[in-house]
């Protein structure tokens, strides 16, 4: 035997004789990356996993009919609300009218003053009447643009039945013609409108300067601060300010553009105190020899863009709706009937 050959035979010996012997029913001790194993090996199988996603997107064919039936019981909350208004608003309208120096203005009257017929005398002082549009109206069957004119209504020298302070008043509606006349009268350089007390004081000291030495001064002053018209009888509803949607541009008073009614701001720009009154017009005798202003019907004030009806009507097609995308559901998870 060789060398090499007694060399291998040695260190093969040495090697069984360190090596312990191992128990043929031996095994490995576990370990964090065997435990991972077997926790892995017990999830779901594939099966299991799709029969789970099966029943989720089967819940999910339920959705559009669950929504559709609650935007259809919204509609009925929102019919009782509608109906409860205006409710509210013909039993306000149907109260006597309000003498209009037995109310005191303030910011936190308005609420409980709304809807209330007034009634006021004075004289209007075209000169600050203010148009605010363009609001369209159908007459007879033609759509004509127009305005509302506001104008304030000032109170009236010797007439104790008079307004003690101004009010601004929507007279009604008015084609454009109007406010384009309007327009082209007013002077390029006139200054801005200041407060009606203070302007007129300034008039009437310019015009009468000759007798400002004279006895009677203030009684003339008094006199000039009045227009020299006739009294007119006002019967209105009061209101407050409207609420402009997001596609209505904003007021530019400096450009004389009004989109819908501010009170305070129009209050401003005729130079009388942001809590005035403002009332809406609905006399009902009207002038034949001058039609216009077109005077507010009151019936309109108890009107809605969507009346009671129209929630009914949205109501029950929600509730069609729920019911036909429910049924499609209902169908389309039926087993199909293997055909003989």
């Amino acid at each position: 035997m060789s060398t090499p050959s007694i060399s291998r035979t040695l260190a093969k010996n040495l090697r069984q004789r360190l090596t312990p012997a191992i128990p043929p029913n031996w095994a490995p001790h576990s370990s964090p990356i065997s435990t991972s194993a077997a926790a892995i090996s017990a999830e779901p199988q594939p099966e299991q996993e799709i029969k789970r996603r099966s029943t989720w997107s089967k819940l999910l064919l339920f959705i559009p009919g669950a929504m559709t039936f609650g935007l259809g019981t919204w509609q009925i909350f929102r019919r009782q609300e509608k109906i409860k208004t205006l409710e509210y608003r013909q039993s306000r309208l149907e109260l006597e009218p309000l003498k209009g120096n037995d109310i005191v203005p303030s910011n936190g009257s308005l609420d409980s003053l709304e809807f209330r017929r007034v009634q006021f005398k004075g004289v209007f002082d075209d000169k600050k009447s203010i148009y605010v549009g363009p609001r369209s109206r159908s007459i007879s069957g033609v759509t004509e643009n127009g305005y509302y004119l506001i104008t304030p209504l000032v109170p009236f020298h010797g007439d104790p039945e008079s307004v003690q302070s101004p009010i601004l008043v929507n007279r009604g509606w008015v084609p454009r013609s109007w406010r384009d006349k309007a327009l082209l009268n007013v002077p390029e350089d006139e200054p801005p409108a200041k407060s009606s007390s203070s302007a007129s004081i300034q008039e009437s000291a310019k015009v009468s300067w000759w007798r400002f030495w004279s006895n009677d001064k203030q009684e003339v002053v008094e006199e000039n601060l009045l227009p020299s018209a006739t009294p007119v009888e006002v019967i209105g509803v009061i209101r407050g300010s409207e609420n402009p949607s997001i596609f209505v541009p904003a007021n530019d008073p400096n450009a004389a553009q009004w989109f819908y009614v501010d009170v305070p701001a129009l209050a401003r720009v005729c130079g009388l105190p942001e809590n005035t009154l403002y009332v809406e017009d609905i006399n009902e005798h009207v002038n034949p020899s001058s039609p216009y202003p077109i005077q507010k019907d009151a019936i309109t004030l108890i009107r809605s863009s969507v009346m009671p009806q129209d929630h009914l009507n949205y109501m029950l097609t929600w509730y069609s709706l729920s019911a036909a995308v429910t049924f499609m559901a209902v169908k389309r998870l039926k087993p199909i009937k293997s055909r003989r």
